[in-house]
């Protein structure tokens, strides 16, 4: 400070920066280039992806340079011969060229045919498939029925409830079965004899109505069992057991049992024991009866 009295004059130098000047908006000109070419690829790419093989040969061929002959003659020349005007042979070399640009412009259905085929089979083999498993179903639940109606009948009528153990009701993978068993003391068939006896013969009758209560066809399969100390089939068992087979027959189509729905009538003999552990057990002695898993048979009158 002074001696007099006078403050000093002080001055401040304020250095500004030097930094990057105003460019204008070229940048966004080039982002905008930038962004129109990425746009411009991506869409190269999905038009790539959605051509067939025919439009990208088409598309090739009519982007390819045209070959100029060497020749003097008109035919010779770029436009092959072809005139400008309306008439002349224009529409031989410009339409082929248009044609082959675009091939499916004349046959717009061409590639797609085969994939309509394919989905066409595909929806028939899938409709298929679901009114089969419908029609199995639908089967079951009528075999399920039949079954309960057929147990039912056996525990109301008083000379049919004793005989319910004699009766073995299943389902197969050839159809519902129902078997007529012996049981000790308690046989279907006299020993040796092909006739149904009374106990029999009342079974089948209430077979019968519950067989008439749906449309399947019908097996029916005799069966016997082995002799003590038998080695192997003894020769009269076939007999036996399909004579037994048709009696039964017999009995269901007097009962109502139409005869066209009977399918096959056979004996199997001790072939196939209800119990393998003892082949001799009464309860091998049986008759099956098999509705079967199929559609029924029309009569000959409406199979057309």
């Amino acid at each position: 400070m002074s001696m007099s009295g006078e403050r000093p004059i002080i001055i401040k130098r304020i250095k500004r920066s030097s930094g990057p000047g105003h460019h204008g908006g070229a940048w966004k000109v080039a982002y905008a280039d930038f962004v129109t070419a990425m746009m411009a690829f991506f869409l190269l790419m999905w038009l790539i992806n959605t051509t067939s093989p025919e439009q990208k040969r088409g598309i090739a061929d009519y982007f390819a340079p045209a070959s100029v002959s060497e020749t003097t003659s008109g035919s010779g020349g770029i436009l092959a011969g072809t005139a400008l005007g309306n008439e002349g042979a224009k529409q031989n070399g410009s339409q082929s060229i248009i044609q082959d640009a675009s091939p499916d412009s004349r046959h717009p259905n061409d590639g797609k045919s085969r994939d309509g085929a394919k989905s066409a089979s595909a929806d028939q083999a899938t409709s298929d498939a679901v009114k089969d498993q419908q029609q199995k179903q639908r089967e079951a639940a009528a075999f399920a029925s039949a079954a309960q109606s057929l147990r039912q009948a056996l525990q109301d009528m008083p000379e049919l409830a004793e005989l319910s153990k004699n009766i073995i009701i299943d389902q197969t993978p050839e159809g519902l079965r129902i078997q007529l068993v012996d049981q000790e003391g308690r046989s279907m068939f006299n020993p040796g004899a092909t006739t149904p006896n009374d106990r029999a013969k009342l079974l089948l009758r209430a077979i019968a109505k519950i067989i008439n209560q749906l449309p399947n066809r019908i097996s029916i399969y005799g069966h016997t069992s082995a002799s003590a100390g038998q080695g192997g089939k003894a020769e009269g068992d076939w007999t036996l057991s399909a004579g037994r087979a048709d009696a039964s027959r017999r009995i269901l189509q007097t009962a109502g049992v139409d005869a066209d729905r009977v399918y096959q009538v056979s004996g199997k003999a001790t072939s196939e024991p209800l119990y393998p552990d003892d082949p001799t057990l009464p309860g091998n002695r049986r008759i099956a009866i098999v509705l079967l898993r199929e559609a029924p048979v029309l009569p000959p009158d409406k199979g057309l």
